[in-house]
C-alpha cells in the first residue's frame, strides 16, 4: 500500500465512533491527571490499563496514548498557576509560567503553552509518520542475535541516560528481567521461581506491577501532603485575558519550531523523553535570546520553547516503539506491555503486518491533539477549579479504582495482593532514590530477550561469537558500552563537582 492509502485506512480507523470515543476519554482523563500535582502520566496510564483489555488493541492503544500526550498538555496548568508542575517534563514551565500568572498573564501563559503543545505534537507526528515504516522496514531484516543485542541497547541506555546513579538504574533492570522470568518456561513448560504459587505460572501480572509501582506508590508518597490553593481568581483566566498580544505572537514562533526539532529528537533517543527535552529547549532559547536576563521573570519564550519541545518528545517516543519494539521509557513499555496482552508481537511486524493499528493509532494522534485544543482553551477554568480537590478524597478513591482495576483482570485476589506488595516496594524505592522506571522495562522487555537470546544460541549451535560476529549486532552491543561508559563518566563527574560544593565554606 501506498502512503496515501494508508493515511486514508488510518482515518478510516480513527474516525470510527468506538475509537472516537475513547481517543476524547483519553485525552480527557490526560489532561485531569496532568492537571494534578504529582500523579503524572505512568500513574495515569497504569490506573486505565485494565480498561483497555476489553476493547480492541487499536482501541486500547489511542485510549493509552490519549492519556500519555494529555498528561503532557494538562502538565502546564499547575506549574504556571501554582508553581507545582502536574508532571516532570512542565517542572521547567514553572520559571517563566508562575511568574507570568503573578504578573496577571496567566491567561496568556496557558494559551500559549495549548497552541505550543499542538505545534510541537504536530511535527513529531510528520516525522513519525515519515520514519517509523522506514525504520520497521530496516528492522524487519534483523535477526535474533541482532534482536537481543538491540534489547541490550535500549535497556542500557534508558537506564543509564536517565537522572541518577547508572548503576542503580542497571540494578533495577536486572531486578526487572528477573521479575519477567517468573512463571512457565516458554519452550519446555516448567514452572519457574512460582515458588509454588500457581497464581504466578502464567507470570506476574504486569497490571499488577505497573498499578503498584507507580499507582499505591504515588498514594502512600503523598500521605500527609497538604492540600494545594490557588489565588488566581476568574478574571485571570476569562476569554478576554486569555488572548495573547502581538508581541507574545512575534516572541513565540521561533522558539516553537526550534522546540519541535530538539523535543523530537530526544524524543526518538531512548532515556530521554520529555523531561529532558524541556530543559535543554529552555536552555537553547536563553542562550539564543538577545536578552537573556528576561528568562525566570515571565518571558514567553520560557513558556513555549519548552511546552513545544516536551510534547514534540511525547509524540516522538513512539517512532522507537512502534517501528522496532524498543520502549523509550516506561511509558512506551506500558504501551508495548498492552500490545502483548492482546497478543500482538511488538517490532518492525506491528507497521507491516498490523497496518490498521499503526496507521489508526498515527491518525488517532492528530484528532487527539485537536480535541486537547478544543478542549484546553474553553476550560481552562475548569482544570483551575479541579486543582482545588482536597488530596483526601482524591488519593483514597485512586487506591480504590486500582484494586477494582487489578481484580478486574483476572478476578483474583492474588493480583490485589501482588498490587499492594509492588506499592510497597515503589514506595521504598522512591525513598531509597531507586529509579522505577528501569525495572517496568526489564519486566516487559525480558521475554523479548530471552526469547531472542535462544534462538541466536540455537541458531549457532551454543556459540556466543555470534552476537560480534554479525556487524549489526556488534554495532549495537559497542553503542551500549559506549553509552554505559559515558554515562559513568559523567556520572562521576556531576558527583565530584557536587562534593566540591558541599564542603566549599560559606
Amino acid at each position: 500500500m501506498d502512503f496515501l492509502s494508508n493515511v486514508t485506512l488510518g482515518l478510516q480507523v480513527a474516525a470510527s465512533p468506538e475509537n472516537l470515543l475513547f481517543c476524547f476519554l483519553g485525552v480527557l482523563l490526560g489532561t485531569l491527571v496532568g492537571t494534578l500535582p504529582g500523579i503524572g502520566a505512568l500513574a495515569g496510564v497504569s490506573l486505565l490499563l485494565p480498561v483497555t483489555f476489553y476493547v480492541e488493541p487499536t482501541t486500547a492503544l489511542v485510549m493509552l496514548a490519549g492519556i500519555y500526550y494529555g498528561v503532557t498538555y494538562g502538565g502546564s496548568t499547575a506549574a504556571i498557576l501554582l508553581n507545582l508542575p502536574g508532571s516532570s517534563a512542565a517542572a521547567v514551565t514553572c520559571l517563566d509560567g508562575y511568574p507570568m500568572a503573578q504578573q496577571g498573564r496567566a491567561g496568556v501563559a496557558l494559551f500559549m503553552t495549548t497552541i505550543a503543545s499542538f505545534v510541537g505534537g504536530t511535527f513529531a507526528i510528520i516525522l513519525l509518520m515519515v520514519f517509523t515504516p522506514v525504520l520497521a522496514r530496516v528492522g524487519l531484516s534483523f535477526g535474533p542475535a541482532e534482536y537481543a543485542s538491540l534489547v541490550v541497547l535500549g535497556l542500557i541506555a534508558a537506564s543509564t541516560i536517565s537522572s541518577g546513579s547508572p548503576v542503580r538504574g542497571i540494578a533495577m533492570v536486572v531486578l526487572g528481567l528477573l521479575i519477567g522470568t517468573v512463571g512457565s518456561d516458554f519452550e519446555t513448560g516448567r514452572l519457574r521461581f512460582t515458588f509454588g504459587y500457581l497464581e504466578v505460572a502464567e507470570g506476574i501480572s504486569f497490571v499488577a506491577i505497573a498499578m503498584g509501582l507507580f499507582g499505591v506508590s504515588e498514594v502512600l508518597n503523598n500521605i500527609g501532603v497538604a492540600n494545594r490553593t490557588t489565588t488566581v481568581s476568574k478574571d485571570e483566566y476569562s476569554w478576554r485575558k486569555l488572548y495573547p498580544n502581538r508581541e507574545d505572537w512575534r516572541a513565540s514562533w521561533g522558539p516553537m519550531w526550534r522546540g519541535s526539532v530538539l523535543g523530537s529528537a530526544f524524543g526518538i533517543l531512548p532515556g530521554t523523553g520529555a523531561s529532558i527535552a524541556s530543559f535543554i529547549a529552555y536552555a537553547f532559547e536563553k542562550r539564543w535570546s538577545r536578552d537573556p536576563d528576561r528568562f525566570g521573570k515571565g518571558a514567553i519564550e520560557g513558556v513555549v520553547a519548552p511546552e513545544t519541545a516536551n510534547n514534540a518528545a511525547a509524540q516522538a517516543a513512539f517512532i522507537p516503539t512502534l517501528s522496532l519494539g524498543i520502549p523509550g521509557d516506561a511509558v512506551m513499555a506500558l504501551m508495548l506491555g498492552a500490545l502483548i496482552i492482546h497478543g500482538i508481537t511488538p517490532g518492525p511486524q506491528v507497521v507491516t503486518n498490523h497496518p490498521e493499528l499503526f496507521w489508526g493509532l498515527v491518525m488517532s494522534f492528530w484528532i487527539g491533539n485537536i480535541f486537547l485544543v478544543i478542549l484546553h482553551l474553553p476550560l481552562i477554568g475548569v482544570w483551575v477549579r479541579i486543582l482545588l480537590v482536597p488530596y483526601k478524597y482524591l488519593y483514597p478513591s485512586m487506591l480504590f479504582f486500582i484494586c477494582i482495576g487489578v481484580y478486574s483482570v483476572n478476578n483474583s485476589p492474588f493480583d490485589v495482593l501482588l498490587v499492594l506488595l509492588f506499592g510497597m516496594l515503589g514506595y521504598a524505592m522512591l525513598k531509597l532514590d531507586l529509579p522505577a522506571a528501569p525495572l517496568l522495562l526489564g519486566v516487559v522487555l525480558s521475554p523479548i530477550l530471552e526469547n531472542n537470546l535462544r534462538r541466536a544460541m540455537l541458531i549457532s549451535s551454543g556459540d556466543p561469537m555470534t552476537f560480534v560476529e554479525r556487524p549489526i549486532s556488534a554495532g549495537f552491543l559497542v553503542a551500549a558500552v559506549l553509552v554505559l561508559l559515558m554515562s559513568l563518566r559523567s556520572f562521576r563527574r556531576n558527583k565530584r563537582l557536587a562534593d566540591g560544593l558541599s564542603v566549599e565554606p560559606d
